[in-house]
């Protein structure tokens, strides 16, 4: 059964080793375990719905509680705290395309916003139901009955789904016709593809197969207007590309209820390795190097110093960990060392050049590379990390992490400046914050930022919000004033909104919103999200 408050199935749990304890009571001071409420507690607190009955939809409390919600960490302070501030008035369920334009009709009949929802894995508030304020009922349509393979074509290498597909039944049918689309989001246990869609989404080997963008390549969109078909074509001039406007989205035009993508044959051959440098200049230069090399690389991230270090806390104490350690010291690879992860996928021969001329490069930044055991290990728990937020939790940990991306130049003083802003945000309560960085997604002229960060969980969830919200927006600052975007990966929903207009500029932003009166006049899709 999937968690109501957490991340993932509740059967699986994701242990914390004792170093790893013991470090984050060092970094953090003792962690308390939070009085989370009880899902009977949770459902008795949902209100009475507003709509009237309808076969494709669910009042249900337990329900409409279940969709309450995404995964952002203001969700988790809310559930488990019982301050969710609205729930939807009901839960739809369409299985065809011509129930999702049914739904959207009654939504209209009953003047009720409409909430997309594919796999509840939003971490931006994208499947709030809004305030109390709003008289409008909330209805959220659940895409996950639509999850079909519509077409494989292979001598295209095209693939048509249905939108509420998830990641790892998409993979399932396509490989058992020899293919993959390559996409893994680190949320691909449950995310779909109409999710990753409407939220511009990067897989972990987007550097080999590509961002969602780049893989999408026409489908579907139900409108409150009317449908609207995106045509799948190898490249066209005849205008702006309407896919670029659905891409991004984010339930705001309306529903994705189709999606055609570019698919791959299944490689020969994956493989990944581990490297350490001295430092973070010659890390961070080695990347920039591989990102330029036109070497048919998969993956690059790379841990900074920070991130290493607890990396390898995590590792325990093993022989093998110490004499890797000792290894590294011989090598002049000591305090400050940063973690590379690099891959390969594809024909056996491409495999090994990609990996021999990436060693290549790694040797010339002073890089020391230690083999395939620290990749095989991250592909075997590269979908089970989410489930520390869970264990961390219960020890009075709250987690969350932000993103952006900048050019190469700015690297490093963005890095600085946002870890310092987490790192000092909470010193006028006198609480702690421990902050770690990694780099997972570059280009030739630039790379992503991924920023975790670590604080102790309050007493009552509305102090425990109030921390979360001053990290959150001295970051968000931070991020804007050094030119990089407010969100690389992960979409705009609510956390993001206030800063978007720094991007899109004025005229930018009333064109989005012209757009948005165009496809939806009566402004009833996920309204209060991206605009």
């Amino acid at each position: 059964m999937r968690r109501w408050n957490g991340w993932g199935d509740d059967s699986v749990h994701y242990p914390v080793t004792p170093e790893t304890m013991a470090f984050l009571e060092k970094k953090l001071g003792p962690g308390k375990p939070p009085k989370d409420i009880s899902l009977s507690e949770a459902v008795a607190g949902v209100p009475v719905s507003r709509l009237p009955e309808h076969p494709l939809i669910s009042t249900d409390a337990l329900e409409r509680l279940r969709h309450s919600a995404g995964q952002s960490l203001a969700d988790w302070i809310n559930l488990r705290g019982g301050t969710v501030p609205a729930f939807p008035d009901g839960v739809a369920f369409p299985a065809t395309e011509r129930e999702v334009r049914a739904v959207l009709r009654y939504a209209q009949d009953t003047e009720a916003r409409v909430i997309p929802y594919g796999g509840g894995t939003s971490v931006v508030g994208h499947l709030s139901a809004g305030s109390d304020n709003d008289r409008r009922p909330a209805l959220t349509v659940d895409m996950g009955r639509i999850n079909s393979l519509l077409e494989l074509d292979e001598a295209n290498h095209l693939a048509t789904f249905e939108a509420g597909v998830r990641g790892p039944a998409l993979e399932k049918a396509l490989r058992v016709m020899g293919f993959t689309l390559g996409h893994y989001p680190q949320s691909h246990e449950y995310s779909t593809l109409g999710g990753w869609v409407a939220t511009r989404s990067a897989g972990q080997f987007s550097l080999g197969y590509g961002r969602i963008e780049r893989l999408f390549a026409g489908g579907m969109v139900e409108t409150p207007v009317d449908s609207l078909p995106l045509p799948v074509l190898p490249a066209s001039a005849a205008g702006p590309d309407l896919r670029e406007i659905v891409l991004g989205s984010e339930g705001r035009l309306g529903i994705i209820t189709r999606a055609a993508v570019r698919v791959k044959p299944l490689p020969e051959v994956e493989s990944f390795h581990a490297a350490f440098f001295p430092g973070l200049e010659q890390g961070v230069a080695a990347v920039r190097d591989l990102a330029r090399s036109s070497l048919p690389l998969a993956m690059l991230r790379l841990s900074l110093p920070e991130e290493t270090d607890n990396i390898l806390t995590q590792a325990g104490n093993s022989p093998a960990l110490k004499l890797l350690k000792g290894w590294l010291n011989i090598q002049g690879v000591k305090e400050g060392r940063c973690m590379l992860l690099y891959g390969a996928v594809g024909g056996r021969k491409q495999v090994r050049r990609a990996l021999s001329g990436a060693r290549e490069i790694i040797g010339q930044r002073r890089g020391v590379s230690v083999g395939a055991g620290p990749g095989r290990k991250w592909q075997k728990q590269r979908f089970l990390v989410p489930y520390l937020r869970n264990t961390l939790w219960e020890a009075g940990y709250a987690v969350d992490t932000l993103e952006t991306a900048v050019t190469w130049s700015r690297v490093p003083a963005t890095v600085q400046a946002v870890e310092s802003a987490l790192r000092n945000g909470l010193r006028d309560i006198d609480e702690k914050v421990y902050v770690f960085t990694h780099l997972s997604h570059v280009y030739t002229h630039g790379s992503s930022i991924y920023t975790t960060y670590l604080f102790r969980v309050a007493d009552h969830p509305a102090e425990t919000m109030r921390r979360w919200k001053q990290l959150k927006t001295r970051a968000s600052e931070t991020i804007v004033s050094y030119g990089g975007t407010i969100s690389h990966q992960h979409g705009v929903g609510v956390d993001h909104r206030a800063y978007l207009e720094a991007e899109k500029d004025d005229l930018g932003m009333e064109m989005l919103r012209s757009i948005c009166r165009t496809m939806d006049p009566a402004g009833m899709m996920n309204p209060g999200k991206l605009l």
